[in-house]
């Protein structure tokens, strides 16, 4: 009798509740919340975007984004990846290459931000920045040199003016690219470039870095700037033309003592 009013429980039960009240909460939300509300873009925009997906870009990353053979999975990589690689006209590529160069546009911004749109719907990824989160104007270039230094300068040298990497890859230089594509380039991480998520480089100090690389167009210091290469350009200045200098002028006091 007492095995019948008091009825064994499952020590597993909790576990089943909660993950039944998990999937119950994940499908509410995903019916009741429409796609474009949660990636602030309407459901026009992510049709639209659909299309020119499909026209253009489904034959290297799929029909549904979910990648191929020649190119990667864009299923959570955010409107941000895809707002920095077709606005800066790397996407999409003409040929398979170490890496994407730069081109022209082949896109206005309304066909980009549909894009963006579809490609965001996906899956959940970073979003394109705010004008406010990439102003220059309210970032410290200070603070902003420090982090470019740290994190950024041993690629694209200390004032942004790029450099060669390894395996035909290039770091391209940043002082004319736009704020709003080297935010994202930061939150993405295109091509060889790692990674820094707002946990390394705070949205702050990620604004900082522009207001540093827009000041580096302000900013002459005079002299001859050998390509703003560093140290590299200078020690090969010195080796050809000071040494070679040098040379030149042992030898010809060597010819007049003769």
């Amino acid at each position: 009798m007492n095995s019948l009013a008091h009825p064994r429980r499952s020590r597993h039960a909790p576990a089943v509740l909660v993950l039944l009240a998990l999937f119950v909460t994940a499908l509410i939300y995903s019916t009741v919340v429409p796609a474009g509300a949660q990636n602030g873009a309407s459901d026009a925009d992510i049709d639209a975007g659909q299309k020119l997906f499909a026209a253009n870009c489904s034959y290297c990353h799929g029909t549904e984004g979910q990648g191929t053979d020649v190119g990667p999975s864009l299923i959570g990589v955010g409107a941000a990846s895809v707002d920095f690689q077709v606005g800066t006209g790397r996407m999409p590529m003409v040929s398979n290459s170490p890496q994407a160069p730069v081109k022209p546009v082949q896109f206005n911004d309304e066909a980009i931000s549909q894009m963006a749109a579809y490609v965001a719907s996906l899956g959940p990824g970073p979003s394109i920045p705010s004008s406010e989160m990439v102003d220059p104007a309210l970032g410290n270039a200070a603070n902003g040199m420090e982090l470019f230094r740290t994190n950024c300068a041993m690629c694209h040298n200390a004032v942004g003016a790029g450099g060669a990497l390894s395996e035909g890859k290039i770091a391209p230089p940043v002082t004319a690219t736009d704020p709003t594509h080297i935010y994202e380039a930061m939150l993405t991480g295109p091509q060889a470039m790692p990674v820094f998520n707002d946990a390394s480089i705070t949205p702050e100090g990620k604004r900082d870095i522009i207001a540093y690389i827009d000041a580096q167009n302000d900013v002459t210091p005079g002299g001859l700037s050998l390509g703003s290469l560093g140290p590299v350009s200078e020690a090969v200045w010195v080796w050809v033309v000071g040494i070679g200098s040098l040379i030149a002028i042992a030898v010809w006091v060597g010819a007049r003592s003769s």
